[in-house]
């Protein structure tokens, strides 16, 4: 059996082992979600949904990914350090999800998750340099590199966990942006890595089924940090690490949603004189919905933004700049043309709906108006 086979066979098993640990472990999570009263309650314009449903669900995402990690994964002293990290962020989220915590205690623990892997060789170490015209090919970080690798893995642990604002685009985008990352590290033949991100694609779509709209269950904050957690420090080691090779815009390509959508958020926050941590209704996801979209067509729409940035780097660790650019730009104008020949039809039909059950609803309005004023002009 060849390395490349090989290699594919344990990143199909780490697959579906995740998957079907993921998919069984769910009812249980949700069972035990009940009992300790970790349930999301619509109480604000924020949240799309209308009752009461368990969190948790991320718990069942990290038993698919940990028995698939711990079945096909050599435990290397980088590996230990990110999955004891993981174990941290996971706690943190499950406390968080059943009794809400404080901003600042989650950002300090989360600080810490991230030095645990910083402090033992996952570290942004350089990159390629995004000025094309300078004469330096490369910017060494030096004793930056740990406080840089500190900012990304938190960044990104929230990026994702503020994505989750519609049934299954946190966890969908999480699949697509870690599928975009195994196929990266199949063709570099990192076996390491692509076995990591098929375990967390696997845990991804086994949780998927109670996840997709109408929801039967939550990732909450246990699932979504988690899941930014993996992505960061995986992308470390299996993008960053290999900075002669990989672009400076991989990472920012293949994490680009969940990056842009935190960006404008903070941006928007601090604009208005809030706090950046200030919960707000103002994320892509709310606007798409604001247009008019349901929940499953902005979940569709997001879905293939984040898989034409991840198609797009793929494109520009074999192709070369040029060539990503172009097929960046073309699918852009695919989906654009899409949205509008698909989407607005849609939204007429729905709003056409709407605007015959007002006329609807003011003409029986109006005839009881008429009936009521008979009725007081008869003697």
């Amino acid at each position: 059996m060849t390395f490349q086979t090989q290699m594919l066979a344990y990143v199909v098993l780490a697959l579906l082992t995740a998957l079907v640990v993921s998919f069984l472990m769910t009812p249980v999570v949700k069972s035990f979600a009940y009992k300790v009263g970790a349930i999301d309650v619509p109480k604000d314009d924020r949240r799309m949904h209308k009752k009461p449903i368990p969190r948790l669900g991320g718990l069942a995402i990290f038993f698919g990914f940990m028995v698939s990690i711990l079945l096909f994964v050599e435990i290397t002293p980088e590996m230990r350090s990110i999955l004891l990290g993981s174990v941290i962020i996971v706690v943190l989220g499950v406390v968080d999800d059943i009794c809400a915590l404080p901003a600042m205690l989650k950002f300090v623990v989360q600080i810490a998750a991230a030095l645990i892997p910083a402090l033992n060789g996952v570290v942004i170490q350089a990159f390629s340099n995004p000025n094309i015209f300078s004469d330096n090919l490369y910017w060494v970080l030096g004793w930056l590199s740990i406080p840089f690798t500190v900012l990304w893995i938190v960044a990104i642990t929230n990026a994702v966990n503020l994505i989750d604002g519609l049934d299954g685009l946190a966890d969908g985008v999480s699949a697509i942006s870690a599928t975009t990352v195994l196929v990266i590290a199949l063709m570099g033949s990192e076996l390491q890595v692509a076995i990591v991100m098929a375990a967390l694609v696997g845990a991804c779509v086994g949780f998927m089924p109670y996840n997709l709209n109408p929801a039967k269950m939550f990732m909450g904050d246990t699932g979504a940090t988690f899941l930014g957690y993996i992505l960061a420090t995986m992308s470390i080691q299996g993008l960053f690490k290999f900075y002669a090779v990989i672009s400076f815009a991989v990472p920012f390509l293949i994490l680009g949603l969940p990056i842009f959508d935190t960006a404008f958020a903070f941006i928007r926050r601090i604009a208005h004189g809030q706090s950046p941590m200030h919960a707000d209704r103002g994320h892509i996801h709310h606007r798409l919905i604001d247009m008019g979209l349901s929940q499953k067509q902005a979940v569709a729409t997001l879905y293939v933004i984040s898989a034409i940035l991840g198609l797009s780097a793929v494109v520009l660790t074999t192709g070369g700049e040029q060539k990503a650019m172009l097929l960046f730009a073309a699918l852009c104008i695919v989906g654009v043309v899409a949205a509008r020949v698909v989407f607005p039809k849609e939204v007429r039909e729905e709003l056409q709906e709407e605007l015959e059950e007002l006329k609807e609803h003011g003409h029986h309005e109006e005839e009881k108006k008429d009936g009521e004023q008979k009725k007081d002009e008869e003697p």
